[in-house]
């Protein structure tokens, strides 16, 4: 089979950066494939990071060609034509955010107009977590012009149901992020470099208002009167930083939490996932989240919420705790549970097992499976 898969790779950062590239290596196994990317992606007052460059000196790779700019409708017309050229049976193209509907329905539209390929849009979040009415008629825009969908979560499958009633899509969890040019760390050696000692909890990526942040810091006072615990909170703020720095004050935290307020980069993901006796993830609204994919990749148990995808990938008491969002005490009670029990070794041990099922094969084998 030929395919053409449209999406951010490096020199780009992130998650769904790291899922293309991800997809491009174990498609490209077994078929045919063109990787083609961005110019760039925002401009840069639309960007809410530092940059939206990588920063790694190990960067996962692919071979790709960087064609589209959003703002330039001339190298839409040029995708196209590269993509007619090509002749795939599929072009596959990642769909995150409105932003990039005018883009990827020009494309998807002239390429169903105008040759036999068929286009399937590969949905991370079919809505955006705090989204609008103009964002919802901005996905129906592009994702109507798509013959095929996946989905990686019961949320969005119900919110693409919604928007397009008769859509032909299938619905997978995200696969195992473990292709990071990072050592797995033997935990205490981790602790060590980083200047830690005893439980360690980790909150990682990106820091914005619906990953419930503010909730984990409130419930630390509770879980301290139980048991001594570091908790690191490692990414970079995507909004005002200071009001959880004053909170962190104003509890008395400030040696019990360590903050690191940046991008990290690919050779260091495994120090901070080593270093960490459990995952916390304490979203108040979420699809689905590469962070426990990451966190499975080092066999790391998660606790977190009962909000979208997030409980169809952590199985409550076996491979984590899920408890309800904005709840506080919820949460520390079940931090307290998993230090004060002989858990972690049996939740690792079932993160293990359930991680097996999570491969970049089974999705590659569903692509495959569509009628074309």
């Amino acid at each position: 089979m030929k395919y053409v898969l449209i999406g951010p790779t490096y020199p780009y950062r992130g998650g769904i950066s790291h899922y293309t590239t991800l997809l491009y290596q174990h498609l490209s196994a077994a078929h045919e494939v063109k990787l083609y990317s961005f110019k760039r992606q925002y401009p840069a007052f639309l960007f809410p990071g530092r940059t939206d460059k990588d920063p790694s000196r190990s960067p996962l790779r692919a071979d790709c060609e960087y064609l589209l700019d959003p703002s330039n409708p001339l190298t839409w017309l040029a995708t196209f034509r590269r993509i007619k050229e090509d002749r795939p049976d599929m072009l596959i193209l990642q769909w995150w955010v409105p932003y990039w509907a005018l883009t990827f329905a020009s494309v998807a539209f002239l390429v169903r107009k105008f040759t036999p390929t068929r286009v399937l849009f590969i949905c991370h979040n079919v809505l955006p977590h705090e989204g609008s009415a103009i964002d919802r008629l901005s996905a129906k825009l592009a994702l109507g012009r798509g013959h095929y969908f996946i989905v990686q979560s019961q949320r969005d499958w119900e919110d693409l149901k919604t928007l397009l009633p008769g859509a032909e899509a299938r619905k997978t969890a995200l696969p195992i992020y473990d292709a990071f040019p990072s050592e797995v760390i033997e935990s205490a050696l981790a602790k060590k470099r980083l200047g830690l000692d005893g439980p360690v909890i980790l909150f990682f990526g990106f820091v914005r208002k619906y990953k419930g942040l503010e909730y984990l810091i409130r419930a630390m006072p509770g879980v301290l009167r139980s048991v001594q615990v570091k908790l690191l909170i490692v990414g970079e703020f995507w909004e005002d930083k200071e009001p959880y720095l004053k909170m962190i004050e104003e509890l008395g935290l400030q040696g019990n939490i360590e903050v690191v307020d940046r991008y990290v980069p690919n050779e260091e993901v495994g120090l901070y996932f080593s270093a960490a006796d459990v995952v916390v993830l304490p979203y108040v609204d979420a699809t689905q989240s590469a962070i426990v994919s990451l966190a499975y990749a080092f066999d790391k148990p998660v606790i977190t919420t009962d909000v979208g995808g997030l409980p169809e990938v952590v199985s409550d008491g076996e491979t984590g705790f899920i408890v309800p969002p904005r709840d506080s005490e919820a949460l520390g009670a079940a931090i307290v549970k998993f230090f004060g029990g002989d858990l972690a070794s049996r939740l690792a041990a079932n993160v293990k097992v359930r991680k097996n099922a999570l491969s970049w094969e089974g999705l590659v084998h569903l692509i495959e499976d569509f009628d074309l």
